[in-house]
């Protein structure tokens, strides 16, 4: 009998069904297509903000700089450092320094002792970001008088300081991450993929071997097998990696065993950062609070964090469906439930001669409620079914037109290297990221819950409008 009566209305009431429909359709479609996007937007920042952050890393620990940390780097030349040319006179000088780099902050590495003891810490490593600086070239003799030494093809020629003669020379320099070898997890090596050699292991603690990044290797001409000068200690390379992150231009150029990059630089004891990882994602803002009052005087931050720094159309996106989408979703949505339920009261109301006939032949009141709510239900999914549809066939156009969001976040100093909050100092990372928008079952489950729930209130409303109607009115309107 319920089927019976459902499609005569489906039928008989054409127009009111379809306006109910459809109504339901665009509300639904409409959060679809919103809710995908926020899922889309929110992998594009979380993509953007491992490129300052590192896979797996919830927070980071550093301390802010003060004056005169870091700093420019320094040659100082003794009387046995150089080698002289007997027939030009020349005398070449070579030396290489590592040290904290200009803007970074270290601090003691008992740090990372209070971390890990903190209560939903899953696991915590410490790094020390450093700059390595290369001098070379030669110091010419003082000229004869009425003669000009020329400076060689290529090089940078300038006065000695005493006006004795010409001098020419280069400044190389690359960066340097000190890392624990047993941390792959979370860190620095996290958010990047072996492409030749091998991972720093804890039998190389103390040694002098280090890790590429291709695209350092690559620039310098390195493979593993290769040698390295470092802090003037010659380093065997071992391995290459790749980041994985959205933008490699963040990742450090070598990593080498953390204890080895201490004892260099002569920051025995030191580090510069602290990858942390929460237990879960619910952990964080706890474990943020108690890493801060145990080292009060340092700096925790996590990626809700660094997302207000992202700017560029991501953020423009973001702040969208932020503020205009969601509203914009709520109000078409309860545009459509109330349609549908004042659809439903309305139809209720003009079936006053048919309900009268029920209860004449003995339908009860419930009954009847029933047989409102249950139509008002399978209009509701019918409009669900076809909302999803349209809201999926929607997310699919734009992942095959797949926008191109540009981003940029900038990261405050800190001397994090990969993995971390930024570099020595303050930084932009710029990316372009493509938009993708998730089809997931979560998608189809919130189709079927929104016609659930349309349905479920234009048939509440329906149902109460039926049982109010009075029985004898409904019997006089019969006869």
């Amino acid at each position: 009998m319920f089927l019976a009566y459902l499609r005569r209305e489906l039928v008989n009431r054409k127009k009111q069904s379809v306006v109910i429909a459809l109504g339901m359709a665009l509300a639904i479609a409409l959060v679809i297509v919103v809710s995908g996007f926020s899922a889309g937007v929110a992998k594009a920042q979380s993509t953007a903000l491992e490129s300052v952050y590192g896979v797996g890393t919830d927070i980071t620990v550093t301390q802010a700089a003060t004056a005169g940390s870091g700093g420019p780097q320094q040659f100082d030349f003794g009387s046995g450092d150089g080698t002289t040319d007997d027939s030009s006179g020349d005398t070449s000088v070579a030396k290489s320094t590592l040290s904290a780099a200009m803007g970074t902050a270290t601090y003691s590495a008992s740090a990372l002792t209070k971390v890990e003891a903190i209560d939903g810490v899953s696991a915590a490593t410490a790094t020390l970001s450093l700059q390595n600086s290369a001098f070379s070239g030669s110091i010419g003799k003082a000229p004869t008088s009425g003669s000009t030494a020329a400076p060689s093809s290529g090089s940078t020629a300038a006065p000695s300081a005493s006006g004795t003669g010409d001098s020419s020379f280069s400044v190389d320099s690359f960066t340097v991450t000190g890392i624990s070898t047993a941390a792959t997890t979370v860190g620095p090596m996290s958010s990047t993929e072996l492409s030749g050699g091998r991972y720093l292991k804890s039998s190389d603690d103390g040694e002098d071997v280090v890790v590429l990044d291709s695209t350092y290797a690559t620039g310098a001409d390195l493979d593993v097998g290769d040698t390295l000068d470092i802090g003037g200690t010659t380093f065997s390379v071992v391995g290459i990696v790749a980041s994985t992150s959205s933008d490699s231009a963040t990742a450090t150029d070598t990593y080498i065993p953390l204890d080895t990059a201490q004892a260099l630089s002569g920051l025995t004891g030191k580090i510069s950062d602290i990858s942390v990882a929460a237990t879960s994602a619910s952990d964080v803002s706890t474990v943020k609070a108690a890493i801060e009052k145990a080292l009060p005087k340092a700096t925790v931050s996590t990626q809700a964090d660094l997302a207000s720094s992202i700017s560029g159309s991501l953020a423009t996106v973001s702040n969208l469906l932020s503020n205009l989408g969601t509203w914009l979703s709520l109000l078409v949505l309860a545009a459509a439930f109330a349609i549908a339920i004042l659809f439903t009261v309305s139809g209720v109301t003009r079936r006053t001669r048919e309900f009268g006939t029920l209860k004449a032949i003995g339908w009860s009141n419930g009954r009847i409620v029933r047989q409102v709510a249950g139509e008002s239900m399978v209009t509701g999914l019918i409009g669900g079914a076809i909302g999803a549809a349209a809201g999926i066939i929607g997310i699919i156009v734009v992942n095959v037109i797949a926008p191109t969001l540009s981003t940029a976040s900038t990261t405050a100093g800190g001397g994090a290297g990969a993995g971390g909050p930024g570099a020595a100092a303050s930084s932009t990372v710029a990316s372009d990221i493509v938009l993708q928008i998730p089809i997931t079952a979560g998608i189809v489950l919130v189709a079927v819950g929104l016609s659930v729930l349309g349905g479920s209130l234009a048939g509440a409303f329906g149902g109460w409008r039926a049982s109010r109607l009075r029985p004898a009115a409904a019997l006089r309107s019969v006869a």
